[in-house]
This record gives C-alpha cells, structure tokens and sequence, in this order.
C-alpha cells in the first residue's frame, strides 16, 4: 500500500501564543485543513481578533474554570469554513469566535454557558445541540465593548437543517 503524504501548512509548527494559554497552533488546527490540505493560516487582522477573543473570552473564562478547555474551533478560512459546511457569515473567519468544550471535567458546557452569559461582554453566544440540560459545545463570539449584542441562541436540528433560536 502506498503512504499518502500530506502537506501541512508551516502554521501548525508554530510556537507562538495567541493568549496566555491558546497556542497558534491550537487556533488554527483542523483535521479537515490537514486531511484536505487547506491552508488556514489568518492573516494579521484575523489574528488580532482571534487575540482580542481570547483575552476577553477565553481566559477570563478558564481563569474561572479553573484548568483547560478544550477548543473545537477557532480560527477557520473561508475554505476551510466551505469544507466543513459553516455559515458564509461565520465569525470564526474573521477570528471572532471560539467552540469551547470542557472535555476536561473542570465543569460542563452549560455552566460555561451560564458563566460567561453572566459575566462576560461577547457578541454572540450559541447553547450549541445538545439536550436542555447541556450543549454539546459552547461557540461564543466577540468583535468589540462596542459592538457586541450579548445574543444568546440555541441551535437546534430540525429536518436535517440547523435552526436558531433566541434563548
């Protein structure tokens, strides 16, 4: 059988920290980037933002939290973002957003959820599937003090199709 070779971009090879605790490498990673050999390397203004999210979100929310959590996704590029499916107005493009799941046992999703509801400005905040006792993840946003809407969704699946409602 003949070994495929994959080309990884030189991102995922980075040391560099975005915040106190996410590496560049953890906030750009993908298995579908790797297995599609996509590129998902933000440029300087994803960057930043992906650095505002997670010094506004992320870290206050781990200093809570007490230890790690785990991130589904952070930064993603347009094709990346079509490879998967997402949304064509996805924030994660732009490095505004963030899937957290407390794979760790620090706590669960919801009580995330609730913490950062109350105690956090962001943008947009999406009680992701799940059941009504727990999502299965947690995708918050962030742009600006500004900016932000503090909205508060619950993605559902209805039909095949995901909907949204305003919790």
């Amino acid at each position: 059988m003949q070994q495929r070779v994959i080309n990884v971009p030189n991102v995922y090879n980075y040391k560099i920290m975005i915040s106190k605790h996410i590496s560049d490498k953890e906030g750009v990673y993908s298995i579908t980037a790797i297995r599609r050999g996509i590129d998902n390397t933000p440029n300087e203004e994803q960057k930043a933002c992906m650095e505002l999210t997670a010094l506004e979100i992320f870290e206050p929310l781990r200093d809570w939290v007490g230890g790690p959590i785990k991130i589904n996704s952070f930064f993603r590029s347009p094709e990346l973002n079509t490879a998967i499916g997402g949304s064509s107005k996805s924030q994660h493009c732009k490095g505004q957003a963030i899937d957290l799941d407390d794979t760790f046992g620090k706590c669960t999703n919801a009580e995330m959820y609730r913490w950062i509801k109350e105690h956090l400005d962001f943008d947009q905040m999406i009680w992701e599937f799940g059941d009504d006792d727990n999502p299965d993840w947690v995708h918050v946003s962030y742009i600006s003090g500004a900016e932000n809407r503090n909205r508060c969704l619950r993605a559902s699946r209805v039909n095949g199709k995901t909907t949204y409602s305003i919790i």
